[in-house]
């Protein structure tokens, strides 16, 4: 893959040392900033990084699913990627939405990928260099294959690991999980029941992340997920996405657990269909 030496999550002091490899023509590297909030990038972001939003670039806004395989590759050919160009991502939010488009590129099978650890408020509380510069790159030809579709579930999946008892983990955070509130606190809702999927396990995202927005230690997450390593499937879910992507990213590319597959539609899809059942963890009744 590269010459990071600590496999897909990378040190922002290996970033800080190999700066130079970003920001030029050549293809083999490449750095990308994933958020929502645009005026965070323009007021300073890692040199050599682009720009990716996770809202607008990263799904089809028709239809609310993934890129089609079309249009992914020309989004990363836009950025300069090649199939063999090593992405880097890092992003805001506890490096939630830069899991997603981990996620979203080993979906489209690209080996090359690399997480941050920290995001970007690690790099900038601990003051590591930052531009305004937006670097632009020469436009390459992408050719996105079909996906992998073992890591991904779609909601009949779902719905029959609700009848097979297929660890299935609800990553929001407990008020959520419970129904107390349907969205965090300043987030748009955009789903009509609180509560979660039926069997579901609470194991919040931000306990596998450090105050300083690092992950914990391996150890220490061996240790939170130890009961999914017994598990022949595991299911991760959320609410739109982006925390049980970071969770995914966990499970398979720290812990190296198989058969760990990511609810895309998550808890927006299934709150809002009719028919589906949504268990509340008070009263433990279907509603």
């Amino acid at each position: 893959m590269s010459d990071a030496g600590e496999g897909p999550l990378v040190s922002p002091e290996w970033l800080a040392e190999n700066l130079d490899r970003f920001g030029t023509d050549d293809a083999d590297y490449r750095l990308f900033e994933v958020d929502i909030q645009e005026d965070a990038y323009e007021s300073g972001h890692i040199p050599g990084a682009t720009r990716i939003d996770w809202e607008d670039d990263l799904r089809d806004t028709e239809t609310f699913d993934v890129l089609s395989p079309d249009d992914f590759g020309d989004l990363l050919g836009d950025h300069g990627v090649t199939r063999e160009t090593t992405v880097v991502l890092y992003g805001d939010f506890f490096n939630w939405f830069a899991a997603h488009a981990y996620w979203l590129l080993k979906y489209y099978r690209h080996e090359n990928v690399l997480l941050v650890d920290g995001g970007r408020k690690y790099w900038l509380d601990n003051e590591f260099p930052t531009t305004t510069d937006q670097p632009e790159f020469l436009e390459q030809v992408y050719d996105a294959p079909s996906p992998d579709e073992s890591v991904r579930s779609r909601r009949k999946r779902v719905e029959a690991a609700v009848e097979d008892e297929t660890c299935l983990l609800d990553v929001r955070a407990p008020a959520e999980f419970r129904g107390d509130i349907l969205a965090p606190p300043g987030w748009n809702e955009g789903v009509q029941r609180g509560g979660h999927i039926p069997g579901a396990q609470n194991m919040p995202c931000r306990l596998t992340i450090q105050a300083d927005r690092r992950f914990r230690p391996t150890d220490e997450l061996a240790d939170l997920f130890g009961h999914v390593g017994d598990a022949d499937e595991t299911i991760v879910y959320c609410r739109i996405g982006e925390r049980s992507a970071l969770v995914w990213f966990v499970l398979t590319e720290l812990l190296g657990y198989e058969d760990v597959s990511y609810y895309y539609g998550s808890f927006i899809e299934w709150g809002n269909a009719v028919g589906l059942p949504v268990e509340s963890a008070t009263s433990a009744e279907l509603r």
